[in-house]
C-alpha cells in the first residue's frame, strides 16, 4: 500500500486505460528513474552520469550494482544496509556489471576526467569477477573528437589495449560502415568567415543576423506555397557564444537593435536594383536561451518549440535562440541550419562539437557564420587561414588531459575513492556504521592502499620509471595515511563511548565524511578535513562575485569588446 507521508517508490504507468501498463490494470512500466527504487530493483540497464560515482562513498545502497546483495524478494534485492527480508539467491551473490558504455569520452577530461579517473579505479576493481577479481567489464566508448586516446584510456580506465570500431579500412573515404561524398551528391555544411576593420564585434555581429534574418523571411515568403518549406531551417538563427557575458550583451542587442531594425530593413535596396534581397520581417518573438543560468524545464521546453516547423502566425515558432556551450552535445534537431558563431571557441573540439548542431540533415544543408574579432590575435588568426583551417580542421583537435594522481586531484577525490573502496569492498563495513569496523579490519585494507598505488604508476607509461615509482610511493603513503587517522577518528569516539558512521544515516552516531563546502569544518577536529569528499564531481570551490570600481569608486560597466 502506498504511504503518502513516506513514499518509497516511483511507480511510472501508461495514461492509456487501455494499455496494460495502465494503472488499471495494476501493471507499471519496467522503468525506475529515483534513487531509492534504483538502489533496491537493480535494473539490468542503467542510464547515468559520471556524477552518479560521488555517490559511492555516501550511500552503502550503491554496493547493491556491484553484486554486493544476498537476500531478494518480489520488492527487490537486499544487503548489508538492509539485515532484515527476502530469501537467499540462490548462488549467494549477483554478478557485477559485465559491459560499460561510455558516451562523449571526449567530455571525460579535464578537471571532471581527472576527478572521474579517481573514482574508476574503485569502481573498476568493484566491477571486477572471477576467483582471482582479474576478469574486468568491457568498456565501449563512442567519441567524435579526440586525439591521443589511448593515452585518455589508459588514465581513466587502466585498459592498455584499445580496438578502434570501425576499423581503419584500405580506403578512408569508404570504411563500409561511413562512406564520404561530394556536396553535389549530398549537401554540405558551409562555414563563412565575418568581420569588421574599425567594427565592434557587436555591430558586425548586428548586421549579420539582420541580413541572414532578412534574407531567410524573403526565401521562406517565395516558398511559402510549397507543403515543406526549403527556407525553413534557415528561420530559426542559433546563436553560440563562448561565455555567459558575450551571449547577456548579445541578448540586449537582439531584442532592442535587431528585433526593431528588421522591420524596414527589406526597403534597403541598392542603388538600380528593382528588387532587393531582403524582406521585412519582425517584431522578433521571445529570445530563448539555452543556457546554465536557465531552469531545466524551460531548457526542454525550448529543445521542444525548436523542433517545430517555423509559421509567422504560431506563437511558439523560434525567430532567435541563444547558446553556450552546453549544445555542443545532446543538441540533436535536424531541423537547425544555421547558426552564428560569436568569436572562435577556445578549442577546435569545441567548435567542431558546436557548429555540427546545424545541417545535421543531409536535405537541410548548415550555415555556419562565424564573427571574428580583429582585435584578438587568436580571431585573426583563424580570420586570415579561415579556408584552410576549415577544410581539415579535425587535424587540430586538442589532446584530452586527465591527470587523476596530480597532487590537487589526490587532494580532492583519493579520500572518496579510498572510502569507497572499503565500505563495498568488505560487506561488514558497507552498513551506516560500519565505519566504525575499521577497528578490527585495519590490516585487511592495505590491500586498497596497494591497489592505488599499482594505479597510479600504470596510469602515465610516457614517464619515466624513477617518476612512476616516486608517485607509486606517494600514493600508497598517502592511503595507508588516510586508513591511519580513519582508525585513529574510531578509536578516539569508542573511547567516548560513540559510534562512527559515513554520514548522518541513524542515531546520534558522529560522521566520518564532510563535504568540501560544509560550514561544520570549521569547528571539528583538522584531521577531519582529510575526509572531505564530493557530492558532485563539479562543487568543490565556493562561488564568488567581483564588483569592480575605478578610482572615484564608481562602478565599472562591462566595456565593448575591441
Amino acid at each position: 500500500t502506498p504511504n503518502n507521508d513516506e513514499p518509497n517508490d516511483l511507480r511510472i504507468t501508461c495514461s492509456n486505460r487501455r494499455c496494460e501498463f495502465s494503472g488499471t490494470n495494476k501493471r507499471r512500466l519496467p522503468i525506475v528513474s529515483v534513487d531509492e527504487p534504483v538502489y533496491r530493483r537493480l535494473p539490468c540497464f542503467m542510464i547515468a552520469t559520471v556524477d552518479k560515482f560521488a555517490a559511492m562513498p555516501w550511500t552503502g545502497q550503491v554496493g547493491g550494482f556491484f553484486g554486493k546483495v544476498d537476500r531478494y524478494d518480489d520488492s527487490g534485492f537486499y544487503g548489508p544496509c538492509t539485515p532484515m527480508g527476502g530469501v537467499p539467491i540462490p548462488g549467494g551473490k549477483l554478478p557485477p556489471p559485465e559491459l560499460i558504455i561510455q558516451d562523449e569520452l571526449h567530455l571525460i577530461s579535464g578537471p571532471l576526467g581527472t576527478i572521474a579517473g579517481l573514482y574508476e579505479t574503485a569502481l573498476d576493481q568493484l566491477c571486477a569477477s572471477g576467483e582471482n577479481g582479474d576478469i574486468r567489464p568491457k568498456i565501449v566508448a563512442s567519441t567524435a573528437t579526440v586525439r591521443r586516446a589511448e593515452s585518455q584510456i589508459r588514465a581513466l580506465f587502466n585498459r592498455d589495449h584499445v580496438d578502434i570500431f570501425p576499423p581503419p579500412g584500405p580506403n578512408r573515404r569508404d570504411s563500409f560502415f561511413a562512406e564520404t561524398v561530394s556536396p553535389s551528391v549530398s549537401n554540405a555544411r558551409m562555414y563563412l568567415g565575418v568581420t569588421g576593420q574599425g567594427r565592434s564585434p557587436k555591430r558586425v555581429f548586428l548586421r549579420t543576423c539582420l541580413a541572414l534574418m532578412a534574407a531567410a523571411q524573403k526565401q521562406y515568403t517565395a516558398n511559402k506555397n510549397e507543403q515543406s518549406n526549403p527556407a525553413d531551417p534557415y528561420m530559426t538563427l542559433l546563436g553560440y557564444f563562448n561565455s555567459l557575458r558575450e551571449l547577456g550583451g548579445a541578448r540586449r542587442l537582439v531584442e532592442d537593435e535587431v528585433s526593431n531594425s528588421l522591420v524596414g530593413f527589406g526597403e534597403r535596396m541598392r542603388i538600380g536594383e528593382a528588387e532587393g534581397r531582403f524582406m521585412n520581417r519582425g517584431p522578433l518573438k521571445e529570445v530563448l536561451e539555452l543556457t546554465s543560468r536557465v531552469s531545466t524545464d524551460k531548457v526542454a521546453d525550448t529543445k521542444r518549440r525548436l523542433e517545430k516547423a517555423f509559421a509567422p502566425k504560431e506563437k511558439e515558432s523560434v525567430d532567435i535562440a541563444l547558446a553556450t556551450n552546453m549544445i555542443s552535445v545532446g543538441l540533436d534537431i535536424t531541423r537547425l541550419g544555421l547558426m552564428v558563431v560569436y568569436g572562435q571557441p577556445k578549442s577546435s573540439s569545441e567548435y567542431i562539437q558546436a557548429s555540427s548542431r546545424v545541417g545535421r540533415e543531409h536535405t537541410k544543408p548548415g550555415l555556419v557564420v562565424t564573427i571574428l574579432n580583429l582585435n584578438r590575435p587568436r580571431d585573426r588568426s583563424h580570420y586570415e587561414r579561415f579556408s584552410v583551417f576549415h577544410e581539415s580542421f579535425y587535424r587540430t583537435v586538442e589532446a584530452t588531459s586527465v591527470t587523476p594522481f596530480s597532487p590537487r586531484a589526490l587532494d580532492r577525490g583519493l579520500a572518496a575513492t579510498v572510502v569507497a573502496l572499503a565500505r563495498h569492498g568488505l560487506a561488514q563495513m558497507t552498513p551506516a556504521k560500519g565505519a566504525t569496523e575499521i577497528l578490527s579490519k585495519r590490516q585487511e585494507l592495505t590491500w586498497i592502499s596497494n591497489l592505488m598505488a599499482e594505479r597510479a604508476a600504470e596510469h602515465n607509461k610516457d614517464r619515466s620509471a624513477a617518476d612512476r615509482q616516486q608517485l607509486k610511493d606517494n600514493v600508497f603513503k598517502r592511503c595507508q595515511d588516510l586508513l591511519d587517522e580513519w582508525e585513529l577518528i574510531a578509536e578516539q569516539f569508542r573511547e567516548k563511548g560513540t559510534a562512527l558512521q559515513y554520514q548522518r544515516e541513524v542515531g546520534s552516531a558522529q560522521r566520518l565524511l564532510y563535504q568540501f563546502l560544509d560550514p561544520e569544518l570549521d569547528a571539528v577536529n583538522p584531521r577531519f578535513k582529510k575526509f572531505r569528499a564530493n557530492r558532485s564531481m563539479r562543487d568543490v570551490e565556493p562561488e564568488v562575485n567581483l564588483w569592480l570600481r575605478n578610482f572615484d569608486n564608481v562602478p565599472l560597466e562591462d566595456s565593448e569588446d575591441g
